[in-house]
């Protein structure tokens, strides 16, 4: 079975179009939440209930899309669902409208991510497991680069009028709709039979198990790289100005996705090659080396570039060799539950991470806030290196 094929391809250009959609959006929240008035920890707030939502909606799509025959409709609706709440932040006039419409384009997300990677899984023999989503998240975050990048010009050339520029995510939102309705081809399949959701966890591997243990530790520090923006636009305004600062840190952000992009793939190879626990704990790895460089270095541009491009390098490598090694662990018939269940702690650190990183942020300063993650980011990665899985031959 070729690894790169017609599912795999609209998969890749569905992540692509999605994620040029909400990337548009996301790149503008921090500026457009300063218009509002609020500090860091209303970004926290709004990133962490958005992706603990999520992780509901994650758990519950994976139990329920095993006992399906077609998984397809499913993301469909999904995918549908995050374009409309992406285009939705340009109603908002207040934080908490920008907060549900940020959860609901969530909840879509939370639908749609476990049955996106089952069908991915199923098109694919387990020897290019780590090509497949390799090639995914290089898809999904070129269309991170191409977000950003848009943003950027559409400010200026709409005048920062910011409704419209939100109103214009809709188009890459419907056609990530289409690829998904009319690209992707789902194979037949034979549905699991029903048992509780109690016992399907049960189910899963101890070796699963104890994986998920070393992301959840992980994920409670690794907060939305949003924070990153503010982080950028919050120490260079006083010397260049609020534009100036703004425009630099969203093109700190694309710099961000061009290595998150590059990196996805070399990652995707590696995993098919080498043990992927091992390649897994360096990307945690690297996580901890970001952090340490914010509260270590002085902040000025050419260090905040360094951060960004090594923040985009490990979540390549976290995030491809997370769901790599996830398809690796557990069975093909099990893979909705397993996928569901991964989605929905590493959701869970993402709620509790983002909040609490902007909440000590605002009360205690970034270098408190960024030694948390740190001090979680180092333990995740010396606990998955001991996850023993053998490499694949």
């Amino acid at each position: 079975m070729r690894w790169l094929n017609r599912t795999v391809l609209g998969i890749g250009l569905a992540s692509l179009f999605s994620d040029l959609s909400h990337e548009m959006a996301t790149t503008l929240m921090p500026a457009f939440l300063g218009t509002m008035g609020v500090a860091a920890a209303w970004l926290g707030l709004v990133e962490g209930v958005a992706d603990g939502l999520s992780s509901f909606a994650k758990m519950a799509s994976g139990y329920y899309t095993d006992r399906m025959q077609r998984r397809k409709p499913i993301a469909i609706a999904g995918y549908l669902t995050t374009a409309l709440g992406t285009v939705a932040f340009g109603l908002a006039t207040s934080a908490w409208q920008v907060l549900f419409a940020r959860s609901f384009a969530w909840l879509g997300r939370g639908v749609r991510t476990p049955v996106r990677k089952a069908l991915l899984a199923g098109a694919v023999t387990s020897a290019s497991y780590g090509r497949a989503f390799g090639f995914e998240r290089m898809m999904d975050t070129l269309g991170a680069i191409a977000g950003p990048a848009s943003a950027f010009f559409l400010l200026s050339a709409l005048h920062q009028q910011y409704a419209k520029l939100f109103a214009l995510t809709l188009i890459p939102g419907l056609l990530a709709v289409a690829m998904i309705a009319f690209v992707v081809k789902e194979g037949q399949r034979k549905a699991v039979a029903h048992i509780s959701l109690n016992e399907r966890l049960r189910a899963l591997p101890p070796r699963f198990r104890r994986f998920l243990i070393a992301v959840g530790i992980f994920g409670a520090g690794d907060f939305a790289h949003t924070l990153l923006i503010l982080l950028a636009t919050q120490k260079l305004a006083p010397d260049i100005g609020a534009a100036k600062a703004v425009a630099i840190a969203i093109g700190l952000y694309v710099l961000h996705n061009v290595f998150y992009a590059a990196f996805s793939m070399i990652v995707g190879w590696l995993a098919d090659h080498f043990s992927k626990s091992n390649l897994l704990a360096l990307g945690y790895s690297v996580a901890a080396l970001m952090a340490f460089a914010i509260i270590i270095l002085p902040i000025n541009v050419w260090t905040l570039a360094m951060i960004f491009v090594v923040g985009g390098v490990y979540v390549a490598m976290e995030e491809t060799l997370e769901d790599s090694l996830c398809a690796e662990l557990v069975g093909e018939e099990h893979h909705g539950m397993a996928f569901g269940t991964l989605a929905t702690v590493n959701g869970i650190g993402d709620f509790l991470s983002s909040m609490i990183v902007g909440a000590l942020w605002t009360m205690m300063g970034t270098g408190v806030a960024f030694g948390y993650s740190a001090v979680l980011f180092v333990a995740g990665a010396l606990l998955v290196a001991r996850t023993a899985v053998r490499p694949v031959a």
